[in-house]
Order: C-alpha cells, then sequence, then structure tokens
C-alpha cells in the first residue's frame, strides 16, 4: 500500500444495532509525523459492542470498531523520527488530543479537555470520521504511536492496547505492589489482565467473581484467592481486608458492600461503566477516610510503560483468534462471557 491509495478492506457496523459487513473505508496520505500500519490483529472490547450498538449514546455510522491494534510500520511520513518501515506496533483508544491543554502538557492525553480524538467514531481535526482496526491498514500520528517490545505475540499484545493499560493505570496510580492487598472484581477481558499485572507487581491478588466457576483460571493466572461474591459470607469474610479494589464489571454494584472489603485510606476504583447511575451511602466512605474513584485508559507514556512491563514479565492476554467474517458470532459471544477472555480478530482475513 502506499500513499495514493486511499480506500482499505474494513468491517463495518452500517448503522446502530446492524450486524458488522465487509465494506471498505478511506484513509488520509501519510502526513509528515505519520506512519502507515499493515494491522495484523485488532481486539474485541466491549465498548466496541457499547458504541456500535449506541450505547454510550449516538454514534456516527458507518462505523469501524476497534481500539486495540498491533502491526507492523508499512510506510513513515518524511518527519517521523520514532519509526522506520518493519517495527512492531500498537494503538490504543485515541489517535490525538489537543496538546495544549494541562492534561496533555503533563502527559495525561487521555483527560485532554477536548475528550481527544478517539481511534474510531470520533472526528478527526481534518473534520473526517475516524475508522478503527477492523481494518487491514492505518494511518496515525507518530505521537499516539506504540513500539511493541519483542517478548509478545501480536495477537497478545493487541488487547493490552486497551485491556492492558485500563488496568495497569490504577494499579500504578494506587502503587499496587509488595505488601499490598489488591482485589479485582470480575474476571473477564478486563479482570483477567488486572490479575496478571498484579501479581507481576508483587502484590497479594484477590478475584471476587460471581460465581466459582473460573476460580482454576483465575488462580493460574496469578491470583492468590478467589471468592464468589454471590455468597454474602465473603462479605463478611473479607470485610476491610483491601487497600485496593479495582471493579472491571458494567454492572451497577452495591457499592456499599465492596467500599466495606476497603481497609481505612483504601479506594474501590471503576474502570467498568455501567450505563445506570449508582448510589453510594457516604458513611461508607467517611467512615474508613476511603475513596471511590474512577480511571479510564492510560496516557501514551504510560502506556508504553505498561507494554514495556508485560515484556519484561512475560505478560500478553489470553485470547480467541478469530476470522473477519466471525466478528458479529464473537459479540454475541461477549454478551455471553463466552469468551476466556479476548476475541483478537485476524486482520488478514478482513
Amino acid at each position: 500500500m502506499t500513499t495514493n491509495v486511499t480506500t482499505v478492506p474494513a468491517y463495518a457496523a452500517p448503522a446502530a444495532n446492524a450486524p458488522l459487513e465487509r465494506t471498505t473505508v478511506p484513509r488520509r496520505p501519510v502526513g509528515e509525523h505519520d506512519v502507515l500500519i499493515e494491522i495484523k490483529y485488532a481486539g474485541i472490547c466491549h465498548s466496541d459492542i457499547h458504541q456500535a450498538r449506541n450505547g454510550w449514546g449516538e454514534g456516527i455510522f458507518p462505523m469501524v470498531p476497534g481500539h486495540e491494534i498491533a502491526g507492523i510500520v508499512a510506510e513513515v511520513g518524511p518527519g517521523v523520527s520514532r519509526f522506520q518501515v518493519g517495527d512492531r506496533v500498537g494503538v490504543g483508544c485515541f489517535v490525538d488530543s489537543c496538546r495544549e491543554c494541562a492534561y496533555c502538557l503533563q502527559g495525561l492525553e487521555q483527560y485532554c479537555v477536548t475528550g481527544g480524538t478517539g481511534t474510531y467514531n470520533a472526528v478527526g481535526t481534518d473534520g473526517e470520521p475516524t475508522y478503527g482496526g477492523y481494518s487491514s491498514h492505518i494511518v496515525v500520528d507518530e505521537n499516539y504511536t506504540l513500539r511493541i517490545p519483542e517478548g509478545i505475540g501480536l495477537d497478545e499484545a493487541a488487547p493490552l492496547l486497551c485491556a492492558g493499560i485500563t488496568l495497569y493505570s490504577p494499579l500504578a496510580h494506587w502503587q499496587a505492589g509488595p505488601g499490598k492487598k489488591v482485589a479485582i472484581v470480575g474476571l473477564g477481558g478486563l479482570g483477567h489482565m488486572g490479575v496478571k499485572i498484579a501479581h507481576a507487581l508483587g502484590a497479594e491478588v484477590t478475584v471476587l467473581s460471581q460465581s466459582l466457576k473460573k476460580q482454576e483460571d483465575g488462580l493460574k493466572l496469578g491470583a492468590d484467592h478467589y471468592y464468589a461474591t454471590s455468597d454474602p459470607a465473603t462479605f463478611t469474610e473479607l470485610a476491610g481486608t483491601f487497600d485496593l479494589v479495582i471493579s472491571t464489571v458494567s454492572a451497577p454494584l452495591d457499592f456499599n458492600a465492596y467500599l466495606g472489603l476497603v481497609r481505612t485510606d483504601g479506594a474501590l476504583v471503576n474502570v467498568g461503566a455501567p450505563k445506570e447511575p449508582v448510589s453510594v451511602n457516604l458513611f461508607s466512605l467517611i467512615g474508613g477516610r476511603k475513596t471511590l474513584a474512577g480511571s479510564m485508559i492510560g496516557s501514551i507514556a504510560e502506556t508504553q510503560e505498561m507494554l514495556d512491563f508485560c515484556a519484561e514479565h512475560g505478560l500478553g492476554a489470553e485470547i480467541e483468534v478469530i476470522r473477519a467474517e466471525q466478528i458479529n458470532e464473537a459479540y454475541e459471544r461477549v454478551l455471553a462471557s463466552d469468551v476466556r477472555y479476548r476475541f483478537v480478530i485476524d486482520a488478514a482475513t478482513i
């Protein structure tokens, strides 16, 4: 592919709630600081389904989802200094930000006051919609492109660009490590990476899941303990235990019950995003100077730090690789919690 080719094959949702279908989408010419990436693998994130089905507000259609992208640099612009043809690279949840606000200047682009530019379902500075990773190629500014180290397969690395950084960022921010007790709520696409990363950081890790059906998996992934939240005794036995509880689930929880698991000065951090409002009795916070917080993905620098950490510790996502024509089936299986633990599309089949 060269810069004079402006369309690429992709899988897109033509309208909200419509099945994804094969089509073509435009890609901008490679600019001064752009890299052209031949996509090898694209992870399927639950947020892809939310957005393709207007679960988070009105979407831009046709929509090409995908913000867990791993591939190879096929071409670089004349001003590119960070990458060269043949490099292993990744793209996460955003491909631009204002670069001027206080958060961008601090290297916290994920909290850009303009909201930044999403990898898909967004409008770029050129006024054109962005299309994501369910495609053969993508053009991205080098400053929003990540290097994937050797030691992680590109297929296992793709989900790290969202699921991996979504868990790494709060674990790092709240200083999970030796001597800290960490609980991960939910053992899914996000939660399984939280267990792996928290274990590698040296924390004592507990999985809190609806049932014990994934207990064997959780212990293999690095959990020290595994409890069923459907058992009321869990909340009695573990009261005041954890320095950090990270909820990965998108269903509204009984936050007062989960705050009861947090020790004084500990934190309950949400990375899952229920559509419904939730309620909290403030005495659940006041009684132990506890923090109820949220966390969203990570910055470019922190995402690179996460990729390097995962490579150093041999951490990749647990994946099931699928062909592109299986995307719609995979969406239904994600909704049915029938994946261990992330679907990854082989982009060669698009």
